[in-house]
């Protein structure tokens, strides 16, 4: 799949201007709510008209304001899985999916058709069960089929997962992994969860106020976010202000301290992030005192909240998150970082 988008649209006082480009694969769209992640899906998919801008898929226009092209959602061909499916209640598991395929007039393909997503969506057995008698995964695979029988050139998922509880949240993302990966289809998945992101896609395009700010492989985005909104996008707890010391050298004044950079340093710093797995007593690298201000437990880790030494006590406390499989709450009186787990912000 190659899907090309650069397109705005103003809304009241919030403009959208987005420029994305995938070429297959499983693709996220990160942000917090209110970024422009699910209007950019319904622009793709053309239930809005952009104000102006171009969208391509596989070679296709599916819109272009300057030669007035804005294909209809039929012709795009593009599946979209809204937040909460949009099953007919009123219609059993048989009769969702047949929907997806209208258009289709062979009875022979239609029942052909059904029966292969039944069996790729484990749905067999439940063909005349109403959705109120499904479970949430159930009902998530059944919108799945719905959409996927028509074989779309792109499935879109709009937060697939909100409405679930943790427990059914991480089996499902588990599951829809390997069925989408059994069906061979490209993704664009909105979500504002980095653990989704992260388990469920190969490439992040983190947004922010309606536009892109970065866009990469997902490991390397949360080994090197490069801004302070990817930085906290993707959970880094954190983040302050620094300026450049030297090539491999920062100061940030709100800790009190210096550290050393694996990356070098590039003008324009505006922050460095430190990740809070990240500060070790046994790391002999960027140590320095520090005071403990409180502590936290969770099922299965500590989380720690202290000041370096020279740190201003109204400044805000850091975070360092560590397993309980010690024991009782760890206080050492010195913390290192090794070089390579400053990450160095520059927007």
């Amino acid at each position: 799949m190659s899907l090309l988008v650069d397109i705005q649209k103003q809304l009241g006082d919030f403009t959208l201007n987005v420029s994305l480009e995938t070429d297959g694969g499983i693709v996220g769209l990160l942000g917090a709510s209110g970024c422009g992640k699910s209007m950019t899906l319904k622009c793709i998919a053309g239930i809005e008209k952009p104000d102006s801008g171009h969208i391509e898929l596989d070679g296709t226009v599916l819109f272009d304001a300057e030669s007035g092209i804005n294909l209809s959602p039929q012709e795009r061909r593009v599946g979209y899985l809204f937040q909460n499916y949009a099953l007919f209640p009123n219609m059993t598991v048989r009769q969702n999916i047949l929907c997806g395929l209208h258009r289709e007039k062979n009875r022979a393909v239609r029942e052909e058709r059904l029966r292969e997503m039944l069996r790729l969506f484990q749905l067999e057995g439940l063909e005349h069960h109403r959705p109120h008698q499904l479970s949430g995964g159930q009902m998530q695979r059944t919108a799945l089929a719905r959409i996927l029988v028509n074989e779309p050139r792109l499935l879109m998922l709009d937060e697939p997962f909100s409405a679930l509880d943790s427990h059914l949240r991480e089996k499902l993302q588990m599951e829809l992994r390997r069925l989408l990966a059994d069906y061979g289809r490209d993704v664009l998945m909105v979500t504002h969860s980095r653990d989704e992101a992260y388990h469920m896609c190969t490439q992040i395009a983190v947004m922010d106020e309606g536009r892109v700010l970065t866009q990469q492989e997902s490991r390397t985005l949360f080994a090197d976010p490069h801004s302070v909104r990817a930085a906290m996008l993707t959970g880094c707890k954190n983040i302050a202000d620094a300026r450049k010391t030297g090539p491999y050298e920062v100061e940030v004044p709100e800790w009190g301290i210096r550290l050393r950079t694996y990356k070098p340093v590039e003008d324009g710093l505006r922050a460095v992030g430190i990740r809070a797995h990240a500060f070790r007593p046994e790391e002999t690298r960027n140590a320095a005192d520090v005071r403990w201000a409180g502590e936290m437990e969770e099922p299965f880790d500590w989380i720690g909240e202290f000041r370096f030494a020279d740190q201003p006590e109204q400044s805000p406390a850091l975070w360092r998150r560590f397993s309980k499989e010690g024991g009782a709450a760890q206080h050492p009186e010195r913390l290192g970082v090794a070089p390579e787990q400053v990450l160095l912000l520059y927007e």
